[in-house]
């Protein structure tokens, strides 16, 4: 598949300071010397949310890292449907981890969720780092453990638990990872529509506003789309758990 380029971009190196990769996991534990030596070979790329950062099926070239705005991750059915992998936010670290050391295409569609900004790696570069940095191909091996965990966890969560508490957890996932202290409660700051829900926890959209409708009587979320607010963060983990 072709990647369509992005419609309102800029490709540039990073200028950013060494210290800004301290937020960036298997990034943060490199010394002073090798943050430098490693921003040199970051280029930053911006996208709008009508743009596609990767498609499936294109090769696996760079890493990609979240420095500004939402991605999500998208995997298609034959007939049409999608079902979003995962949410990635500043600091994210992406690229299909295990498709990229294997060699092979991507095994789902990267988009934003919003405008973004992307550092980006080249794949040989960054194995170029991890064999100058053994402590960092650990983290590596640590990170890539995470995620396969993160995969087995969501599968039960899927195969489980009640559709009112997968969207439940969701939203207290957001709103602890990169929520917004707001006068009402917590702003979620991405735009975020019941399609999405329904996709990321594996229900259909017509059960997710049935079940965000109810979440709103009961005063524990409130606010649109683009400016959904947590209201009641303890009980929607309170729910989640049940």
């Amino acid at each position: 598949m072709s990647k369509r380029p992005p419609t309102s971009s800029s490709n540039r190196s990073s200028s950013s300071p060494p210290d800004e990769l301290d937020h960036i996991p298997l990034l943060n534990i490199l010394s002073s010397a090798d943050r430098l030596r490693v921003l040199q070979d970051l280029t930053e790329q911006r996208y709008t949310k009508k743009d596609v950062i990767f498609r499936e099926g294109d090769p696996t070239e760079y890493f990609h890292i979240v420095k500004e705005g939402t991605v999500k991750c998208v995997k298609s059915t034959p007939d049409g449907k999608e079902c979003t992998l995962k949410m990635l936010m500043p600091g994210d670290l992406f690229c299909c981890d295990a498709a990229a050391f294997e060699g092979a295409a991507h095994p789902g569609t990267a988009q934003p969720m919003g405008d973004v900004s992307i550092l980006r790696m080249n794949k040989k570069a960054y194995f170029e780092m991890l064999r100058r940095n053994p402590e960092a191909a650990i983290e590596v091996i640590k990170h890539l453990g995470n995620r396969l965990n993160e995969a087995q966890e969501k599968a039960k969560v899927l195969a489980l638990d009640r559709a009112d508490q997968r969207l439940a957890s969701l939203l207290v996932d957001l709103a602890t990872r990169n929520g917004i202290k707001d006068p009402q409660g917590i702003k979620l700051p991405m735009r975020l529509t019941r399609q999405d829900m329904a996709n990321m926890v594996g229900t259909t959209t017509e059960t997710a506003i049935r079940i965000m409708s109810r979440f709103k009587r009961d005063r524990l979320v409130s606010g649109t789309a683009t400016r959904l607010i947590i209201r009641d963060l303890a009980r929607l983990k309170v729910i989640a758990s049940a």
